[in-house]
Parts: C-alpha cells; structure tokens; sequence
C-alpha cells in the first residue's frame, strides 16, 4: 500500500503561519473586546438615557423619534452634514475618492449611490487596484535598488578606511539591478530599520501638519496616518473634508504627497517584515525538526530541499551538483528542478563522501553565484517568485541564504 507523503517545508511553513494569524486575530479580539465593549455599554446606555429624556421632555413618540434619526442616519451616509462641508462630488473631491479606491485606502465617506456609478465603480476598481499594486511593486524595486546602492558606497567606505579595498578600486553602475550587487547585498534587518524611521519620521510630520490644520490632537492624527497609510481606512478621521482651509490649495497638495509617499513607504515596509516573519518561521521549523523523533527525522530528511538530488548513476551525481550554478532563495534552495526526487538515505547508504561533497557544492552554489543564470531550460518564469516577495529575495541578504 503507498503511503501518504509526509508534510514538506512549504505545507509546514503556510500551515504554522495559518495557526500564528488564527491565534494572532483571536489575541487582538480578546484585547479589542476588553478594552472597547465597556465604553461601548455605557455610551448605549447614555443614549438609551438620553433618548427618552428627549422624548419625554418635548412630548415625541419614541417610534417619530426613532424614524427622525433613521433619516438623519441615511443623510450622513450621503455625505450630507450639519456643518457646511466641501462638495463630494466636484472634481478635486471625486479625485480624492478615486484615489482612496484604487490605493485600497476605502475611508467610506463617499459611495456612489447611482446603479451606474457602483458598476463603473467595478470595472474602475479593478485595473486601478491592479496598476496601483504593480506601481507599489516597482516603487519598492527602487527604494530597495536605492536602498542598497547608498548602504553598499558606506560598505565600501569602510573597508577602504579599513584598508581591505585598494584606492584605485571602481565601483560598478549605481542602479543598473541586481548584477551590480553581485557579491554583497544589504540585510533586511538594516533596509527595515531605514524604512521603519523613515515611516516614522514620514508620519510625525504628516501628523503634525494634521494637527494643525484639521485641530485634531496629535494621537489621533498618529492614528490617522497609521489607518490611512497602511490602506486600513476605518473612515471615522478624514482629511481635507472642511468646506474651506487657510492655504487650501497648498494643503490639499501636501496631504495628497503625504498619503502616496506613506501608503508607499508602509507598504514597502510591510513586505519588509513579512520577509523577516517568513525566516521566523523557517527557524521555528528547523526547530521542530531537530526536536522531532529519530523516525520523523528520517523522513523529513527526504522532504529536505537542501539535500535532495536528481536521480541517476553514482557518476552522476556529481555533475548534476555542478550544475546548479543559481542562486536561490528561501523557498527554493536547492531545488533540483527535475521532477523526481531521491532521499538522502539511499545516497547515504551508497557514498558518504558524494554526501559530502554534495552538501559543500550545494553551500557554494546558494551563496556564490548571481541569480540570473540559467538553472534548466524547463525552469518557467514562476520559480523565483513573483511581486514584492521575489524583488525582496533578489535584493536582500537574508532571503537568499538559509538561516
């Protein structure tokens, strides 16, 4: 009878991440739920209070009270205020909602009540969405690209000043990719450090211009721009929604700079540490697997990338180690590409010296040669990634060596 294959490294990795979110999501509700449902309680039984006192005292029905707020309750849903606000509709406000749609801000103060409005508003959503992700995407190229360029000139610097560089040494194109990074990249560690003052230092100032501006106090303008740079979008602080500003045209200007460098920058970030949370989790499989039992281990050994090999003559072997001549990041280390797989037992069994042979090429292989050359001509254009994860594993460190 065939057996079920054990679970592989990427199974593991997506099935643990699957249990920290649950976990994560059901930590935050019980925080959020503490923290919230008692002021919740009491402002419903103010308002219950306060209801039919109104009632009471001006001798209105609770139910001609309640029908009164309903359509107080649909003007706000229509953009309609006590307080003169600006028109939602005119065109700097329609832009301002266009791009909160496909930016995936969505702050919800202004909707499209017309049919044609909301089925426009579909077919609007989806090539915006999609060519707003691909320009996230290529921003993110750049700042790293940039990024590794600056932290690259103060590497060098150092080792000059050190003595290890001799003073006639050029360095290659400033931003030309990935091949003039051949041989040093920077860490993820440090580019999420940068990005991570930079969003601070982006959002404290925005802050402050809000602050100032709209009169909200600095906390919740901090919250502001956290919820509308991350693309949360709660809508219960909008921006630039007054009728008239001191400056306006000056400041709608610059909460519009605002907005796009910091949903820029925290996206970048985010992509960031979802890299470092990926090795986190890499190191907490290795974990598992070097506590598991000696049976486990045994199996899990055929499930290691690293130590898989295309099948073949013992004479073989060796040329299908040189080979591999790419460089390969966390997902796919080692990968052999062939469609077929052996475990390490057998090559055990057979040659302990081809092991280690193989183990030393492998090693060299992940961590000296550029990504760009050919690996098979049946590689298809997917193996290295696609989107903000694969631009990080090109650019960074610690996504392409394995920790």
């Amino acid at each position: 009878r065939r057996r079920l294959a054990p679970l592989n490294e990427d199974n593991g990795r997506f099935l643990l991440l699957a249990a920290l979110i649950a976990a994560y999501l059901s930590a935050g509700a019980t925080v959020f739920s503490v923290l919230e449902s008692p002021s919740e309680a009491a402002a419903q039984l103010r308002w219950n209070r306060t209801l039919h006192n109104f009632s009471r005292i001006f001798n209105i029905s609770l139910p001609e009270l309640r029908a009164f707020l309903r359509s107080y309750e649909a003007a706000m849903a229509a953009g309609i205020r006590v307080d003169a606000l600006r028109p939602r509709w005119d065109f700097p406000g329609a832009f301002y909602f266009v791009g909160t749609v496909v930016s995936t801000i969505g702050f919800g103060m202004t909707t499209p009540a017309t049919v044609a409005g909301k089925i426009f508003l579909i077919i609007y959503g989806l090539f915006g969405c999609a060519g707003t992700i691909l320009f996230f995407n290529l921003f993110l190229e750049r700042i790293i690209s940039l990024l590794a360029f600056i932290m690259k000139a103060c590497y060098e610097r150092q080792l000059r000043r050190n003595g290890l560089l001799p003073p006639n040494f050029r360095r290659g194109p400033a931003v030309s990719g990935v091949g003039s990074l051949v041989g040093w990249k920077p860490s993820v560690y440090h580019v999420m450090l940068i990005l991570g003052i930079f969003a601070i230092a982006l959002s404290c100032c925005a802050s402050a211009m809000y602050t100032a501006v709209e009169g909200w106090n600095y906390v919740d303008s901090l919250y502001y721009c956290f919820v509308t740079f991350s693309t949360i979008g709660f809508g219960d602080l909008v921006s630039s929604q007054k009728a008239v500003y001191q400056h306006q045209g000056l400041y709608r200007f610059g909460n519009f700079i605002f907005i796009l460098m910091g949903v820029c920058c925290i996206y970048s970030l985010f992509n960031v540490i979802s890299i470092v949370i990926k090795q986190i989790l890499n190191w907490v499989l290795k974990k598992f697997k070097c506590r598991c039992c000696p049976k486990c281990h045994k199996s899990s050994t055929r499930l290691s990338r690293r130590n898989a090999i295309t099948p073949g003559a013992r004479l073989r072997r060796h040329n299908v180690a040189m080979d591999a001549d790419g460089q390969y990041d966390s997902d796919t280390e080692g990968r052999r590409l062939s469609g077929e797989m052996i475990s390490m037992r057998d090559l055990t069994a057979s040659s302990k010296v081809s092991l280690a042979i193989l183990q030393k090429q492998l090693s060299e292989t992940a961590n000296g040669y550029p990504r760009n050359v050919c690996i098979n001509t049946r590689q298809n254009g997917f193996s290295a990634g696609v989107g903000a994860l694969a631009i990080m594993n090109n650019r960074l460190a610690e996504t392409s060596d394995s920790r």
